[in-house]
């Protein structure tokens, strides 16, 4: 039993997201730091090095460079599909594309109901311009993330995002997950039984190998086989680093945090 699956058990779901938000920077970091001041008179050399190090590795986690370096090295992404494995997709049989949810956006004042955070809206128009390219059908798992306030799923809200700003359906839908693990449960149930054999997963790049990870676990227990093709988006592009990648930046620290968020999820099992 993995740990994500202890805490599924005893319905410990919010305490997760709490962990998770402690152990990841900015959080971690910054404690380390307060630590070390609250540390300052009793202990002042080790109070001196938390400083230091809270410091340090805030400034460094915020550089672009180390967050590139995270990601390859802790998610370690697959490459994105080419045009030519687009092409072999067309007309699949027993194919559908599958795109994983990151969270709704609740409320959305602009719109007068529920919206999609930007990840999740990213997805989704991959997967959209994936399902217009191919001609397969699109589906949709998220339900509600620990700690979101109960009302309209991600699923739902999907649903409407898709046919109203990208003019694509979705055929199926999975509305009950809390998270990746989830996803995976929840879809390979769903659409074994609806005859796919094959899915096309669409999720960003450091999200991909624990999504993976996760449908491979829920094929096994579930006793069925569905071949996966990884279908990931937002890729950095290879090539050398410029000086700007050695300068703080929200975009850093960024993609620090979720180079760090997706290694933990994956050891977690979440």
């Amino acid at each position: 039993m993995s740990p994500n699956d202890l805490i599924a058990a005893l319905n410990l779901h919010a305490l997760k997201g709490l962990a998770g938000k402690l152990l990841l920077p900015p959080a971690s970091p910054l404690l380390l730091a307060l630590l070390g001041l609250l540390l300052w008179r009793r202990r002042p050399r080790l109070a001196r090095a938390l400083v230091v190090l809270g410091l340090v590795s805030m400034w460094l986690l915020c550089l672009p460079a180390v967050g590139l370096g995270l990601a390859r090295w802790l998610t370690t992404p697959p490459p994105p599909l080419t045009d030519a494995q687009v092409l072999a997709l067309k007309g699949a049989r027993s194919t559908a594309i599958v795109v994983l949810g990151a969270g709704r956006r609740d409320p959305a004042p602009e719109y007068g109901v529920p919206d999609l955070r930007p990840l999740t809206a990213e997805r989704l128009r991959y997967g959209a311009w994936l399902a217009r390219r191919t001609g397969l059908p699109l589906a949709f798992s998220g339900g509600l993330a620990p700690g979101v306030d109960p009302g309209e799923t991600e699923a739902a809200a999907a649903t409407r995002v898709a046919e109203r700003d990208l003019g694509v359906r979705l055929r199926w839908r999975e509305d009950r997950s809390r998270d990746t693990a989830e996803n995976a449960q929840f879809t390979v149930a769903l659409l074994s039984q609806a005859g796919i054999t094959q899915i096309v997963l669409v999720t960003h790049d450091m999200h991909q190998r624990r999504a993976l990870a996760g449908f491979e676990r829920a094929m096994q227990r579930q006793g069925v086989r569905l071949a996966l093709l990884p279908a990931p988006m937002a890729v950095p592009p290879a090539g050398p680093l410029a000086a700007g990648d050695f300068m703080p930046s929200v975009e850093g620290l960024q993609r620090s945090v979720y180079a760090l968020h997706e290694w933990l999820g994956r050891l977690a099992g979440a």
